[in-house]
Protein backbone atom coordinates (compact mmCIF):
# COMPACT_ATOMS: atom_id res chain seq x y z
CA UNK A 1 0.00 0.00 0.00
CA UNK A 2 1.13 3.45 -1.25
CA UNK A 3 2.21 5.58 1.92
CA UNK A 4 0.37 9.06 1.81
CA UNK A 5 2.42 12.03 0.62
CA UNK A 6 2.12 15.30 2.95
CA UNK A 7 3.79 17.30 -0.37
CA UNK A 8 6.43 16.07 -2.52
CA UNK A 9 9.49 13.68 -1.34
CA UNK A 10 7.71 14.02 2.19
CA UNK A 11 5.59 11.10 3.79
CA UNK A 12 2.39 12.36 5.79
CA UNK A 13 4.44 9.83 8.24
CA UNK A 14 7.75 11.84 8.74
CA UNK A 15 5.97 15.18 8.64
CA UNK A 16 3.50 14.32 11.56
CA UNK A 17 6.75 12.57 13.34
CA UNK A 18 8.69 15.66 13.14
CA UNK A 19 5.55 17.76 14.65
CA UNK A 20 5.49 14.88 17.83
CA UNK A 21 9.07 15.23 18.13
CA UNK A 22 8.80 19.53 18.47
CA UNK A 23 5.89 19.05 20.38
CA UNK A 24 7.33 16.99 22.94
CA UNK A 25 10.53 19.40 22.87
CA UNK A 26 8.39 22.16 23.74
CA UNK A 27 7.25 20.45 26.94
CA UNK A 28 3.32 20.78 24.90
CA UNK A 29 0.69 17.52 25.70
CA UNK A 30 1.29 15.03 23.04
CA UNK A 31 -2.71 15.35 21.76
CA UNK A 32 -1.40 18.87 20.52
CA UNK A 33 1.14 17.69 18.17
CA UNK A 34 -1.86 18.02 15.73
CA UNK A 35 -1.85 21.72 16.11
CA UNK A 36 1.41 22.07 15.46
CA UNK A 37 0.62 20.44 12.17
CA UNK A 38 -2.61 21.77 11.50
CA UNK A 39 -0.38 25.63 12.00
CA UNK A 40 2.60 24.29 9.16
CA UNK A 41 -0.22 23.42 6.92
CA UNK A 42 -2.50 26.34 7.38
CA UNK A 43 0.18 29.08 7.78
CA UNK A 44 2.49 27.73 4.65
CA UNK A 45 6.20 27.62 5.09
CA UNK A 46 7.47 30.41 7.55
CA UNK A 47 10.12 32.73 5.78
CA UNK A 48 13.45 32.29 7.21
CA UNK A 49 16.54 34.73 6.63
CA UNK A 50 19.87 33.23 8.04
CA UNK A 51 22.79 35.64 8.36
CA UNK A 52 26.29 35.13 8.73
CA UNK A 53 28.56 36.99 11.10
CA UNK A 54 31.83 36.48 13.85
CA UNK A 55 31.08 32.18 14.01
CA UNK A 56 32.81 29.26 12.50
CA UNK A 57 29.96 27.62 10.95
CA UNK A 58 29.62 25.19 13.95
CA UNK A 59 25.41 25.65 14.61
CA UNK A 60 24.92 24.95 10.84
CA UNK A 61 27.07 22.45 10.82
CA UNK A 62 24.80 20.78 14.06
CA UNK A 63 21.46 21.70 12.12
CA UNK A 64 22.96 19.57 9.02
CA UNK A 65 22.98 16.52 11.11
CA UNK A 66 19.36 16.35 12.25
CA UNK A 67 17.21 13.69 10.98
CA UNK A 68 13.66 13.95 12.42
CA UNK A 69 13.26 15.89 10.36
CA UNK A 70 16.29 15.76 7.95
CA UNK A 71 17.65 19.32 6.43
CA UNK A 72 16.40 18.83 3.12
CA UNK A 73 12.29 18.10 4.98
CA UNK A 74 12.84 20.98 7.06
CA UNK A 75 14.27 24.07 4.94
CA UNK A 76 12.16 22.75 1.60
CA UNK A 77 8.78 21.60 3.27
CA UNK A 78 8.83 22.90 6.91
CA UNK A 79 10.33 26.22 6.59
CA UNK A 80 10.79 28.53 3.84
CA UNK A 81 14.77 29.12 4.01
CA UNK A 82 15.47 31.67 1.97
CA UNK A 83 18.69 32.96 2.72
CA UNK A 84 21.89 31.01 3.66
CA UNK A 85 25.47 31.77 3.00
CA UNK A 86 26.22 28.20 3.22
CA UNK A 87 23.38 26.54 2.47
CA UNK A 88 21.82 28.26 -0.93
CA UNK A 89 22.93 27.37 -4.63
CA UNK A 90 23.00 31.13 -5.61
CA UNK A 91 26.04 33.28 -4.38
CA UNK A 92 27.46 36.91 -4.85
CA UNK A 93 24.69 39.01 -6.59
CA UNK A 94 22.17 36.36 -6.90
CA UNK A 95 21.93 35.60 -3.18
CA UNK A 96 21.88 39.49 -2.52
CA UNK A 97 19.08 39.97 -4.98
CA UNK A 98 17.17 36.37 -3.16
CA UNK A 99 18.03 38.05 0.68
CA UNK A 100 15.94 41.80 -0.87
CA UNK A 101 13.49 40.14 -2.60
CA UNK A 102 12.43 37.95 0.48
CA UNK A 103 12.34 40.44 2.74
CA UNK A 104 10.35 42.63 0.50
CA UNK A 105 8.16 40.27 0.04
CA UNK A 106 7.25 38.92 3.37
CA UNK A 107 8.30 41.94 5.46
CA UNK A 108 6.93 42.01 8.95
CA UNK A 109 6.40 38.23 8.47
CA UNK A 110 9.71 36.79 8.28
CA UNK A 111 11.68 35.21 11.23
CA UNK A 112 15.53 36.54 11.29
CA UNK A 113 18.19 34.01 12.17
CA UNK A 114 21.60 35.18 13.06
CA UNK A 115 24.62 33.10 13.62
CA UNK A 116 27.41 34.71 15.10
CA UNK A 117 29.15 37.57 17.21
CA UNK A 118 28.55 41.38 15.81
CA UNK A 119 31.69 43.08 15.65
CA UNK A 120 30.76 46.90 16.92
CA UNK A 121 34.51 49.08 17.04
CA UNK A 122 35.30 50.74 14.13
CA UNK A 123 31.93 50.68 12.68
CA UNK A 124 32.64 47.55 12.38
CA UNK A 125 34.79 47.13 9.88
CA UNK A 126 35.89 43.54 10.88
CA UNK A 127 32.93 41.74 9.36
CA UNK A 128 31.57 42.23 5.81
CA UNK A 129 29.53 40.87 3.71
CA UNK A 130 28.44 42.41 -0.18
CA UNK A 131 30.08 45.69 1.15
CA UNK A 132 28.01 46.11 4.00
CA UNK A 133 29.12 45.63 8.16
CA UNK A 134 27.74 43.01 10.11
CA UNK A 135 26.17 45.61 12.00
CA UNK A 136 24.69 47.05 9.17
CA UNK A 137 23.58 44.02 7.72
CA UNK A 138 21.47 43.05 11.09
CA UNK A 139 19.72 46.27 11.53
CA UNK A 140 18.83 46.41 8.25
CA UNK A 141 17.00 43.07 7.81
CA UNK A 142 15.92 42.95 11.64
CA UNK A 143 13.62 45.89 10.55
CA UNK A 144 11.22 43.72 8.81
CA UNK A 145 11.37 40.92 11.44
CA UNK A 146 8.67 39.70 12.98
CA UNK A 147 11.18 37.93 15.42
CA UNK A 148 14.62 37.19 15.62
CA UNK A 149 16.41 33.92 16.86
CA UNK A 150 20.17 34.58 17.85
CA UNK A 151 21.54 30.64 17.09
CA UNK A 152 24.90 29.43 19.16
CA UNK A 153 26.63 30.96 21.54
CA UNK A 154 28.49 33.77 19.50
CA UNK A 155 24.73 35.18 18.60
CA UNK A 156 23.12 34.90 21.94
CA UNK A 157 26.21 36.64 23.90
CA UNK A 158 29.04 37.41 21.59
CA UNK A 159 30.98 33.97 22.52
CA UNK A 160 34.83 33.43 22.00
CA UNK A 161 35.29 36.81 19.97
CA UNK A 162 33.84 38.74 23.00
CA UNK A 163 36.43 37.33 25.66
CA UNK A 164 38.88 40.14 27.02
CA UNK A 165 40.25 42.04 25.20
CA UNK A 166 37.74 41.66 22.60
CA UNK A 167 39.53 43.78 20.18
CA UNK A 168 36.70 44.11 17.35
CA UNK A 169 34.01 44.99 20.37
CA UNK A 170 32.08 41.71 19.38
CA UNK A 171 28.40 41.69 21.26
CA UNK A 172 25.37 39.55 20.74
CA UNK A 173 22.02 40.14 19.25
CA UNK A 174 20.16 41.53 22.41
CA UNK A 175 22.87 44.27 22.56
CA UNK A 176 22.35 46.23 19.47
CA UNK A 177 18.55 45.27 18.58
CA UNK A 178 15.98 46.35 20.95
CA UNK A 179 12.47 46.62 19.69
CA UNK A 180 12.01 42.69 18.20
CA UNK A 181 11.48 40.04 20.51
CA UNK A 182 14.68 38.12 20.63
CA UNK A 183 15.39 34.10 21.33
CA UNK A 184 18.60 33.12 22.67
CA UNK A 185 19.43 29.20 21.66
CA UNK A 186 22.93 29.37 22.89
CA UNK A 187 25.43 26.56 22.61
CA UNK A 188 28.72 25.28 21.00
CA UNK A 189 26.90 24.30 19.23
CA UNK A 190 23.29 24.13 20.07
CA UNK A 191 20.92 21.32 19.10
CA UNK A 192 19.10 21.90 16.10
CA UNK A 193 16.07 20.43 18.00
CA UNK A 194 15.86 23.47 20.13
CA UNK A 195 15.75 25.55 16.90
CA UNK A 196 13.40 23.70 15.02
CA UNK A 197 10.83 23.82 17.76
CA UNK A 198 11.42 27.39 18.62
CA UNK A 199 10.38 28.02 15.25
CA UNK A 200 7.06 25.75 15.24
CA UNK A 201 5.90 27.09 18.91
CA UNK A 202 6.09 30.90 17.21
CA UNK A 203 4.49 29.17 14.26
CA UNK A 204 1.91 27.53 15.79
CA UNK A 205 0.57 30.09 19.13
CA UNK A 206 1.79 33.28 16.78
CA UNK A 207 4.21 34.45 19.91
CA UNK A 208 7.57 33.58 21.26
CA UNK A 209 7.97 30.48 23.81
CA UNK A 210 8.32 31.71 27.68
CA UNK A 211 11.83 32.92 27.95
CA UNK A 212 14.37 33.21 31.46
CA UNK A 213 15.78 35.67 32.45
CA UNK A 214 18.46 35.26 29.33
CA UNK A 215 16.18 35.20 26.78
CA UNK A 216 16.27 31.08 26.52
CA UNK A 217 13.03 29.03 25.83
CA UNK A 218 12.46 27.61 28.82
CA UNK A 219 11.35 24.05 27.69
CA UNK A 220 14.68 23.92 26.24
CA UNK A 221 17.10 25.66 29.66
CA UNK A 222 14.61 25.45 32.02
CA UNK A 223 16.94 23.03 34.10
CA UNK A 224 20.38 22.09 34.76
CA UNK A 225 22.07 19.67 32.95
CA UNK A 226 23.07 18.17 36.26
CA UNK A 227 19.57 17.62 37.33
CA UNK A 228 18.93 14.89 34.11
CA UNK A 229 22.65 13.71 34.12
CA UNK A 230 23.19 9.54 33.67
CA UNK A 231 26.34 10.39 35.87
CA UNK A 232 24.43 12.15 38.72
CA UNK A 233 24.22 9.09 40.87
CA UNK A 234 27.76 8.49 41.34
CA UNK A 235 27.72 12.33 42.27
CA UNK A 236 25.30 11.39 44.77
CA UNK A 237 27.32 8.63 46.06
CA UNK A 238 30.46 10.70 45.92
CA UNK A 239 31.90 8.67 43.24
CA UNK A 240 34.02 11.05 41.01
CA UNK A 241 36.49 10.30 38.49
CA UNK A 242 40.27 11.29 39.15
CA UNK A 243 41.51 11.55 35.42
CA UNK A 244 41.06 10.47 32.24
CA UNK A 245 41.66 6.86 31.19
CA UNK A 246 41.96 5.98 35.21
CA UNK A 247 39.99 2.97 36.00
CA UNK A 248 37.34 5.54 37.39
CA UNK A 249 36.37 7.27 34.61
CA UNK A 250 36.46 4.22 32.94
CA UNK A 251 33.64 3.35 34.68
CA UNK A 252 31.40 6.19 34.33
CA UNK A 253 31.69 7.85 37.48
CA UNK A 254 30.99 11.72 38.13
CA UNK A 255 32.90 14.42 36.51
CA UNK A 256 32.32 17.03 38.35
CA UNK A 257 36.31 17.00 39.81
CA UNK A 258 37.65 16.77 36.59
CA UNK A 259 36.08 20.33 35.81
CA UNK A 260 32.24 19.88 34.66
CA UNK A 261 30.29 22.52 34.63
CA UNK A 262 26.80 20.60 34.87
CA UNK A 263 25.93 21.67 37.73
CA UNK A 264 26.08 25.66 37.02
CA UNK A 265 24.60 25.16 33.54
CA UNK A 266 20.92 25.11 31.77
CA UNK A 267 20.45 23.28 29.10
CA UNK A 268 18.90 19.66 27.90
CA UNK A 269 21.93 18.39 26.12
CA UNK A 270 21.52 14.94 28.88
CA UNK A 271 18.12 14.59 27.72
CA UNK A 272 18.03 15.70 23.91
CA UNK A 273 21.17 14.79 23.16
CA UNK A 274 22.71 15.23 19.50
CA UNK A 275 23.34 13.21 16.22
CA UNK A 276 20.38 10.81 17.16
CA UNK A 277 22.58 8.08 18.68
CA UNK A 278 22.44 9.64 21.85
CA UNK A 279 25.70 10.99 22.50
CA UNK A 280 26.67 14.38 24.46
CA UNK A 281 30.16 15.34 25.93
CA UNK A 282 29.64 13.92 29.27
CA UNK A 283 27.96 10.36 27.45
CA UNK A 284 31.43 10.17 25.99
CA UNK A 285 33.79 10.85 29.11
CA UNK A 286 34.42 14.50 28.50
CA UNK A 287 33.03 17.38 31.20
CA UNK A 288 30.44 19.56 30.41
CA UNK A 289 32.06 23.13 29.88
CA UNK A 290 29.03 25.15 30.40
CA UNK A 291 28.37 26.44 26.40
CA UNK A 292 25.32 27.84 27.17
CA UNK A 293 26.25 30.24 29.91
CA UNK A 294 27.25 33.58 29.16
CA UNK A 295 29.84 33.81 32.25
CA UNK A 296 31.45 30.18 31.86
CA UNK A 297 32.35 29.17 28.06
CA UNK A 298 35.52 30.56 27.39
CA UNK A 299 35.59 32.58 30.85
CA UNK A 300 36.62 29.86 32.85
CA UNK A 301 39.45 27.13 32.62
CA UNK A 302 37.78 23.67 31.60
CA UNK A 303 39.56 22.16 34.75
CA UNK A 304 37.95 24.41 37.14
CA UNK A 305 35.29 23.74 39.15
CA UNK A 306 32.27 25.72 39.56
CA UNK A 307 30.23 26.31 42.67
CA UNK A 308 27.06 23.85 43.26
CA UNK A 309 23.66 23.79 44.99
CA UNK A 310 24.54 20.92 47.30
CA UNK A 311 29.15 20.95 47.45
CA UNK A 312 29.54 17.43 49.15
CA UNK A 313 27.81 14.14 49.11
CA UNK A 314 26.87 13.02 52.39
CA UNK A 315 29.40 11.56 54.88
CA UNK A 316 27.81 8.42 54.90
CA UNK A 317 28.34 7.43 51.47
CA UNK A 318 31.45 5.21 49.93
CA UNK A 319 34.69 6.97 49.65
CA UNK A 320 35.83 7.71 46.28
CA UNK A 321 38.78 5.87 46.95
CA UNK A 322 38.34 2.10 45.61
CA UNK A 323 41.29 1.21 47.59
CA UNK A 324 39.76 2.56 51.02
CA UNK A 325 37.42 0.03 52.84
CA UNK A 326 34.74 1.37 55.61
CA UNK A 327 35.79 -0.07 59.40
CA UNK A 328 31.95 -1.31 59.32
CA UNK A 329 29.39 -0.89 62.40
CA UNK A 330 30.26 -0.22 65.53
CA UNK A 331 30.19 -3.52 67.70
CA UNK A 332 28.76 -1.41 70.90
CA UNK A 333 26.44 0.43 68.46
CA UNK A 334 25.32 -2.71 67.20
CA UNK A 335 23.96 -4.11 70.07
CA UNK A 336 22.96 -1.70 71.55
CA UNK A 337 20.24 -1.53 68.92
CA UNK A 338 19.63 -5.16 68.89
CA UNK A 339 18.79 -4.42 72.24
CA UNK A 340 16.27 -2.01 71.86
CA UNK A 341 14.78 -4.20 69.16
CA UNK A 342 14.67 -7.05 70.90
CA UNK A 343 12.25 -4.42 73.83
CA UNK A 344 10.31 -3.69 71.40
CA UNK A 345 9.13 -6.87 70.25
CA UNK A 346 8.55 -8.82 73.68
CA UNK A 347 6.25 -5.50 74.72
CA UNK A 348 4.32 -5.71 71.55
CA UNK A 349 3.66 -9.70 72.12
CA UNK A 350 2.98 -9.11 75.96
CA UNK A 351 0.31 -6.22 74.95
CA UNK A 352 -1.33 -8.65 72.30
CA UNK A 353 -1.62 -11.22 74.99
CA UNK A 354 -3.16 -9.45 77.36
CA UNK A 355 -5.93 -7.92 75.24
CA UNK A 356 -9.46 -9.89 74.85
CA UNK A 357 -9.83 -11.80 72.01
CA UNK A 358 -12.05 -9.40 70.15
CA UNK A 359 -10.25 -6.72 70.26
CA UNK A 360 -6.95 -8.17 69.10
CA UNK A 361 -8.74 -8.97 66.38
CA UNK A 362 -10.74 -5.70 65.47
CA UNK A 363 -9.43 -4.57 62.03
CA UNK A 364 -8.43 -8.42 60.84
CA UNK A 365 -10.66 -11.14 59.85
CA UNK A 366 -13.36 -12.58 61.21
CA UNK A 367 -13.74 -15.91 62.71
CA UNK A 368 -14.90 -18.48 61.05
CA UNK A 369 -17.92 -19.30 62.28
Amino acid sequence: MKEEMFCEGVTRRSFMKACVTATAMMGLPFAMHTQVAEAVEKNGNPAVIWLHFQECTGCSESLLRSSHPTISTLILDMISLDYHETLMVGAGHQAEQALHDSMKANHGKYILVVEGAIPTKQNGIFCKVSGRTALESLQHAAEGAAAIIAIGTCASYGGIQSVSPNPTGAVGVKDIIKDKPIINIPGCPPNPYNFLSTVLYYLTFKKVPELDQLGRPKFAYGRRIHEHCERRPHFDAGRFAKAYGDPTHAQGYCLYKLGCKGPATYANCSVQRFNDVGAWPVSVGHPCIGCTEPDILFKTAIAEKVQIHEPTPFDSYAPVDLKEKGKGPDPLTTGFVGLAAGAALGAGAMLAKKLPAGEAQEGGHEKDK
